[in-house]
């Protein structure tokens, strides 16, 4: 396994630890932190504005990041990401702040956005960019 399957495996425990239902945005065709979700009991849509061209048992759909289709993301408790580009944080958060989820970005290297978020306790640098203020989805 490549360093950066260890790093999905851990973001993918990591977030099937603390919320039940999820969506991962952007997320190609690297399905790694979605199955690892699913295999700990948790729910995960992935998206991505293409179809990915692997086919991997994960619950996919098409959607544009800058005019999403909300509804999707509904039951979301957690939008996560996985390196996005500086250009998809403000429609990150903004989908995240929406639909009243927590999102969580893993960055390339040391990158942040902003105020760089709210670091988390992980054994990878992950970042929260927006907390949902629902309380029976809010991670203590």
């Amino acid at each position: 396994m490549g360093p950066h399957k260890h790093i999905e495996k851990v973001i993918g425990r990591y977030i099937a630890s603390r919320y039940h239902s999820c969506a991962e945005i952007g997320v190609g065709r690297n399905f790694e932190t979605a199955l690892t979700i699913l295999n700990c009991g948790g729910t995960v849509l992935c998206t991505d504005i293409r179809y990915p061209d692997v086919t991997v048992d994960v619950p996919f759909r098409i959607d544009d990041l800058y005019a999403p289709d909300f509804s999707l993301y509904r039951d979301v408790e957690v939008i996560y990401s996985l390196r996005p580009g500086e250009e998809m944080m403000p429609s990150l958060i903004r989908l995240a702040q929406k639909t009243n989820s927590d999102l969580i970005v893993y960055h390339l290297g040391f990158e942040i956005y902003g105020d760089g978020g709210e670091l988390l306790d992980c054994s990878v640098v992950l970042r929260r960019y927006h907390r949902s203020q629902k309380p029976s989805k809010r991670v203590f």
